[in-house]
């Protein structure tokens, strides 16, 4: 599953030399391990057409299911070398904590199933990693992004919460409840996810911004869910998202963090 140096270098553009790229006396640039996280429940129309898209460098995609009662793990499995992890817990937090466990690459990044997220996009994320960023997220509200699947309630809700964020903790965040990210697997510890729903994306980002991570965002455009009905909740998921925030504010202390790349 580990791809070769050579077949990365190639999907960014870059010839590859014929002797390692020296940085400094002694050492050379090695390009960090990229494990894809993808939580399922129910996705067995949707995984034909996201994972023959993930691109070839990933080092590894790890599917976390939560008891899909379809063929989501044996699509997968026919579809890519994937990394099964068998969540019994019901929430989209819960899975991503589980992948987040079983991931051993040295960046992890977070993609939905649903078809909504593009995986190409991720060579966007990946780059703003290894360029400086600790923690990158998708933004459907700035130059170059969008979205086609969400309502004018949706995006009041998101809108009102991203403002709330940016009231509370000072940062400059355009979208908050959106959950394609990606950040350095060693992060994972800062973050200490605790949480089982939704909300576990809105926990990410404003944990990040307590403990000081260089956070960028990336124009990211949001398709329409390809086969089936969203496990999203607009009014008692925003409500968790919201007591999420006013919780972290007070109670949620900082840890000690390593930045940049490892």
């Amino acid at each position: 599953m580990n791809a070769p140096v050579p077949s990365i270098l190639a999907h960014l553009g870059v010839a590859p030399l014929p002797y390692p790229m020296d940085i400094a006396p002694g050492r050379s640039l090695t390009l960090p391990r990229v494990s894809f996280v993808i939580p399922t429940l129910n996705e067995a129309k949707n995984l034909p057409w996201l994972l023959p898209r993930i691109p070839n460098w990933a080092y590894e995609i790890i599917i976390v299911d939560g008891r899909s009662t379809d063929d989501t793990v044996a699509v997968a499995r026919r579809m890519r070398d994937v990394k099964v992890v068998m969540e019994p817990r019901r929430g989209k937090g819960a899975a991503l904590r589980a992948g987040f466990r079983a991931a051993a690459g040295d960046i992890i990044v977070m993609i939905d199933a649903d078809g909504s997220m593009i995986p190409e996009e991720s060579l966007t994320f990946v780059s703003a990693l290894i360029a400086g960023a600790d923690l990158v997220k998708g933004s459907r509200f700035i130059q170059g992004a969008g979205t086609d699947d969400m309502s004018l309630f949706r995006m009041l809700g998101n809108w009102g919460l991203t403002q709330t964020v940016r009231l509370l903790y000072g940062g400059v965040f355009s979208d908050l409840c959106y959950g394609y990210m990606a950040f350095w697997t060693k992060h994972v510890v800062t973050l200490d996810c605790d949480c089982d729903g939704f909300e576990i994306e809105t926990l990410i980002n404003v944990r990040a911004l307590k403990n000081h991570l260089n956070i960028v965002e990336v124009a990211s455009f949001e398709a329409p869910r390809i086969s089936g009905r969203s496990n999203l909740r607009a009014i008692p998921d925003g409500w968790r998202v919201l007591k999420t925030i006013l919780r972290e504010r007070v109670l949620s202390p900082v840890s000690l963090v390593s930045y940049g790349y490892p």
